[in-house]
This record gives C-alpha cells, structure tokens and sequence, in this order.
C-alpha cells in the first residue's frame, strides 16, 4: 500500500534545475518515505490489521467478561463530561467496512459512521497507510505559519473537484471543523458585501453550534443564553409533495424580504439537502429560481456541503443539482477530513480575516487526500454510480418495510446517500425508542429533525454493499417489530 500523498512528495530535484543539481539525492522526508523498512512495516501493519479485523464481519452481542470495565468507562465519560452520552458508544479501534468493534466486544453495523465522517468505513488499508504516511512526516498539525506540502494537494483536490463542471472557485482555505469553515464563509460574505449584516436561510438550517452559527441555526434551543450574533431571515424550503406551489412561495417571500431590507442581506446560506434539519432534498428548479432574484439583487450565495458532499452523483451537491454557475463560496468537511472554504476570486478578503493557527492535522489531511482516491476509484460518482444505485436499493428495501410494518415507518427521504425516514408518529419519544432498540439490535443510525423527529443513515459510500445493506434493513426488521410491541 502506497499512500498517494506520499508518491508526490516534493523531490529536491526539479526539471529545470541545473545538472549538478539533477543529480542530487532526494529530501531526506522523500527518502524516507520510500525507504524499504517503511514498506515493510507497511505491510506488516495491513497484514496484522487485516488478521485481526477478518473477524469483525458481522453484528455479535457485548462479552460479558468486558461488562466491568465498559461500565467504568461510561462512567468516567459521565463524570468527565458532566453528563451521558447520546449512547453508550466507546469503540476499541478496530473494525471492518462498515462494522465496529466496541470496548466491550460487541459489533455494531455502523451506517452513521460519526455522522457522515467515515466514508471509508472502519480499518480500510488506504486510510491506516495514510495514517502511517503523516506520522513519520514531522507536525501533527499544520497551520497557518507551517503547511507541509499534503496540505496544497488537499486545497488543490477540493478546488479542482468543485470547479470540474464549471464553477468558479478558484481559492480555499483548510480548516479543523465543520463549523470553523462555515464561520469562515460568512466571513468572507458579510467582508464582501459590508456594510450588509443580515442572512437568508431556510426553514430548519443547521450550520453549526458557534455563536454565529448557532443564530444562523433555526433552534431556538440552540442558542439558550447566548447573544444573537447575526439577524436572519427564513424561507420556506421545498415541498416534495407540492413543488410548484412551495417553489412559488419562497420566491414570494424572498421578494418580500429583499424589498424590506434592500441592501442589507449580506449572503444566502443553503444546504442543498437539509441534513441536521431532517433530510429534505433540494432541485435544480427550485434553487434556480431563487437565485435568479439573489443574483440581480447582488447577495452572494452559499452552499454548505460539510454533510453532502461526496453523497450524490456528483462530488458536491450544488454540481448534482446543476447550480455552478450560483456557487459563490461553498463548504465542505466531515467525509473528507480536513474541512475547507472554497470561494471565488473576487471574494477574496482584502484584510486579514482568514487566519488560523491550526488548519488541520497532517494525519487528517493525508487520511482525507486517501479518501478522495477511494470515492472515485470505486465509481461513486455518475448518473448510475454507486450512490444512486446504493440509494436506489435502499429506498426500494424501506419502502418494503413500510409496507410490511404499516405506521412505522413514512417516507424514505433524502438523496444519495443520505437516506431516512420518520418512524412511528415522528416523536421524539417514538424515535429515540427506535434508535435505542436498533442499537442494541447491532444498528447505528442517528436522528435529524424536529416535527417531525426523523431516523438517518449515512452508510459509508466507498465500500458500502447491497450485502450491507441487505444487513441493515434485516435488523431494521427485527426493531420495527420490537418498537411495535413496546407501543402496544
């Protein structure tokens, strides 16, 4: 195994250089990342790693004789943390595709995989190689005064992806999180278009727990106590079941709002399927139509893609919905890694609002360049891709489900692979008590939404099988029935 960061590492010996230079010995970091003890214990670690993990290929019950210490562990965890987890989830390190082993030997089937974080699932060989490749290489965090040179491979992966069907971006900045490169893209709005200081979002927006980005969120709870940040205003987002009629109304109201306060919208923020706002997909005719008006009106516009991309026929979601040439600044993290903030050129600031000291770890730069490799190895991309196909399947085995476990189960939705549906009556309570039933079950899933209160699943889209989810809707199966039998 090869990590493709390290075969381009920087060599010492550059083409134009001249001839007593050409013959010079490599960097010393080049050789020894080429260096034959490292490709041995390379190959010693994958072997080892997959001896032990050959195992871990279905779900399996906890071992009682790891029940003492598993509780002791949830217990400094509550203690530590001032309270419970959302469950009692503390993995042991080792897994197999998209099965986990935890501290207490049980096996869980992981469709969540750390809410869209894992797309390679657990122990794949690509992203240990990669891991093995940044532990030799010096930092273990790279930021602004110290970049190794994975992190410009990184920035100029992401760009040349975003930009390969038209978009614009030419410009980027890595980041350690989510809601750091979704803070970083208001930045650059409110800096572009100042002294604008209002936001459009949707009905049901998540952009992160910041104090900005909890104003921006559309949950009260979520800023309890803390300051409202930045005004925003809400649109209504699309209605499956009426298209034209909910397309016609945001409009409406997006009219409304840019006669009211002309000038004073800074950016428009979109996720193009709402993830932590209950999986609601997006079209191209609907966004189309209200960023016609956003661009004659000058607001720059803002697609969040930290949970969607890699999920749909294409890299990102703006591109699956054919909205270039709209894309103005656009984020991207959790499958990939590292996080970033990709705009366009003439967004970028002209004052030094974009620095950070840390702009990720070089395990996780290295670990994301991995991952990239293998989403489009692997043909997760394209009309008829993996993700359309995976999503497809799955869609048609919830619906079966439906059918067989009448009032249980509504939907699916989503897109790609983000796929959920609401169980029961679409109550907190309801689905909790699935998702704790599933998780004894062998099934991780979590919840999105609120009224109602929907189950997802984020399956990891580079090595997810039919198989895998043949797995997961049989258990799925066996917890429909159970929660049936606790409503009574």
């Amino acid at each position: 195994m090869t990590s493709p960061a390290a075969s381009s590492s920087v060599d010492a010996s550059p083409a134009d250089a001249p001839s007593d230079q050409k013959n010079a010995s490599p960097l010393h970091a080049t050789a020894l990342q080429n260096d034959p003890r490292i490709a041995e214990a390379k190959r010693l670690i994958a072997e080892a790693v997959r001896e032990h993990a050959d195992g871990l290929d279905r779900v399996a019950s906890a071992n009682a004789q790891l029940g003492d210490s598993y509780e002791t562990i949830t217990a400094e965890y509550v203690r530590a943390r001032g309270g419970p987890p959302l469950w009692p989830y503390f993995a042991s390190g080792l897994g197999n595709g998209p099965y986990v082993e935890l501290a207490d030997g049980s096996v869980k089937l992981d469709f969540i995989g750390g809410i869209g974080v894992h797309g390679c699932g657990h122990s794949h060989p690509s992203i240990i190689d990669a891991g093995i490749d940044a532990a030799i290489e010096d930092t273990v965090m790279q930021g602004n005064l110290q970049q190794n040179v994975p992190s410009v491979q990184m920035l100029s992966r992401l760009l040349s992806l975003a930009s390969q069907t038209g978009a614009p971006l030419e410009h980027g900045l890595l980041s350690t999180s989510g809601a750091m490169a979704n803070e970083n893209a208001l930045k650059l709005a409110f800096h572009h278009a100042q002294p604008a200081n209002r936001v459009i979002a949707f009905d049901n927006a998540f952009a992160g727990r910041s104090i900005a980005l909890a104003a921006l969120t559309d949950r009260p709870s979520y800023r309890d106590g803390i300051p409202l940040a930045i005004q925003v205003d809400y649109l209504p987002f699309l209605d499956p079941h009426a298209p034209e009629r909910s397309t016609r109304w945001a409009v409406n109201e997006l009219k409304r709002l840019l006669a009211r306060y002309p000038k004073k919208h800074a950016a428009f923020w979109a996720e193009p399927i709402a993830g932590e706002g209950g999986y609601y997909a997006g079209s191209h005719d609907f966004f189309a139509a209200l960023c016609g008006p956003l661009r004659e009106a000058g607001i720059p516009i803002i697609f969040d893609e930290i949970q969607t991309f890699s999920r749909t026929s294409k890299p990102f979601a703006f591109q699956h919905y054919g909205l270039e040439s709209f894309a103005d600044i656009v984020t991207v993290g959790k499958i990939t890694q590292v996080c970033a903030t990709l705009y366009r050129k003439e967004f970028h600031p002209t004052s030094p609002i974009l620095s950070q000291t840390f702009t990720g770890s070089t395990s996780s730069i290295r670990t994301g360049l991995a991952t990239l490799d293998q989403l489009e190895s692997r043909g997760c991309f394209g009309a008829d891709g993996a993700n359309m196909a995976n999503h497809q399947y799955f869609a048609t085995q919830l619906e079966q489900l439906a059918a067989k476990h009448d009032g249980l189960i509504r939907g699916p939705y989503g897109e790609g692979m983000m796929i959920g549906f609401t169980p029961g009556d679409g109550s907190l309570d309801q689905a909790k008590l699935l998702m704790g039933i599933l998780y004894d079950l062998g099934l991780l899933g979590f919840l999105c939404g609120a009224a109602p209160v929907r189950m997802r699943f984020l399956p990891p889209p580079a090595i997810t099988t039919t198989a895998h989810i043949d797995a997961a809707i049989a258990l799925l199966d066996q917890g429909l029935t159970q929660m049936k039998a606790k409503l009574g």
